[in-house]
């Protein structure tokens, strides 16, 4: 990659789940950037509303709630996005973050990024720390408790601002363990799952798992890229690890001495 340049985190909110079916509402964002003693957040974050060109749907509203009436008047996401996502009329980010970026990149296609890479928070944090009970952007919160965190800053939760002021804070702290690079390439990845995501082992972790176990789910009807993605990686870690030692029993005769 170039020098490293500063990471734009950004969190939409939206009325539905792609374009087909709703449009963004809020799009939020938080940059890091490197610096003398590593990674950091710049400035606070920011929010902008957006007219989705349709109504708002009440199901989406009990999530954010945000209504109709709070983006009357609000620019539309193709005269808002860019600007944004590409940090103009300043230098653009090296790259775009996102906690489950995959939702993001929905709306932020690459005419409007103009081609900028995405890390995901989400698929990162797997590999970082895979033993947080959870990966969720706020349960990831609420477990690491990031230093420096302004709990004010990150409420409330499900709107643009804040969400992004969080996810910047597990960014800086996987920049820390791991580059910017290596972060990209996870992100370019499925998601290396740590727990079964469904079915009668839900909630088991795959190492807990034996060979066959896995082997059987992976012939399974219900296998998706991210389940068949940890699967082979799962077994193929297996066939690469060097056997335990074996365990030696104790001389019986000097036991009794």
């Amino acid at each position: 990659m170039a020098a490293p340049g500063f990471i734009r985190v950004v969190d939409l909110e939206t009325t539905g789940n792609s374009f087909t079916d709703g449009g963004v509402v809020e799009i939020g964002w938080q940059d890091v950037e490197p610096g003398p003693d590593g990674w950091a957040l710049r400035g606070p974050p920011q929010a902008v509303l957006v007219d989705p060109g349709k109504p708002i749907s009440p199901a989406t509203s009990a999530i954010h709630h945000i209504i109709d009436e709070d983006v009357a008047g609000a620019g539309s996401w193709l005269s808002v996005a860019p600007d944004i996502l590409r940090a103009a009329p300043g230098p653009a980010p090296m790259a775009l973050a996102a906690h489950r970026a995959a939702f993001e990149q929905r709306w932020c296609g690459q005419a409007l990024t103009g081609g900028l890479p995405w890390i995901c928070t989400y698929k990162s944090a797997l590999r970082v720390w895979p033993d947080a009970p959870g990966h969720s952007n706020q349960g990831l919160r609420y477990w690491r408790r990031p230093e420096g965190l302004d709990r004010a800053a990150g409420l409330p939760a499900h709107r643009a601002g804040p969400d992004a002021y969080v996810t910047a804070f597990h960014l800086r702290d996987m920049l820390a363990l791991a580059t910017a690079d290596a972060l990209l390439a996870w992100s370019a990845e499925p998601a290396l799952l740590v727990k079964v995501p469904y079915g009668r082992l839900r909630g088991r972790r795959f190492r807990d798992l034996p060979a066959e176990e896995l082997e059987r789910m992976l012939t399974g009807e219900r296998v998706d890229g991210d389940l068949a993605f940890t699967l082979r990686h799962e077994l193929g870690r297996r066939q690469h690890e060097p056997p335990a030692d074996p365990v030696t029993e104790p001389d019986q005769s000097l036991l009794s001495l």
